[in-house]
């Protein structure tokens, strides 16, 4: 397979919304009215899962996160007039596989789950995207 393939398929697999992917999760931590925190297990478990989805399929390192630590919340933008959706900007530790441990940043989006049902999240970890999906060093999940 091409790498502007794998690109591709890695840029669609990092945007899946989690409340599409019962699989990983379940659905009902990300349904109902609750908008999740930062600190939230089912948020924290989905990222891993996902990640090493990511990794076995797209990326082929062989990495994984063990666990991911110091969630915490940056930022938090409520629904508004301007913007209908509410953000919450979070950051934690991920623990690898491979003894690092690097910085993760993760953006949980209300209401913007797969055809708006539930709630979205995006991340991405230092050093790891490598066709920069978010930017350079993770910027637009900051």
């Amino acid at each position: 397979m091409s790498k502007s393939i794998k690109a591709l398929i890695a840029a669609a697999t990092l945007a899946t919304s989690f409340a599409g992917s019962a699989s990983l999760t379940p659905a009902s931590a990300f349904t109902g009215g609750h908008f999740p925190a930062c600190t939230e297990q089912g948020v924290l478990t989905y990222m891993a899962n996902r990640f090493v989805w990511t990794d076995e399929h797209v990326i082929q390192r062989g990495l994984r996160v063990d666990d991911i630590t110091h969630a915490r919340e940056n930022k938090y933008e409520p629904a508004t007039e301007m913007s209908k959706i509410g953000r919450r900007y979070c950051q934690a530790t991920a623990w690898m596989n491979d003894g690092t441990k690097r910085k993760m940043w993760y953006l949980i989006e209300e209401g913007m789950g797969f055809a708006g049902l539930g709630d979205n999240v995006e991340f991405c970890i230092s050093g790891l995207d490598p066709w920069h999906v978010y930017g350079a060093w993770c910027r637009s999940v900051r």
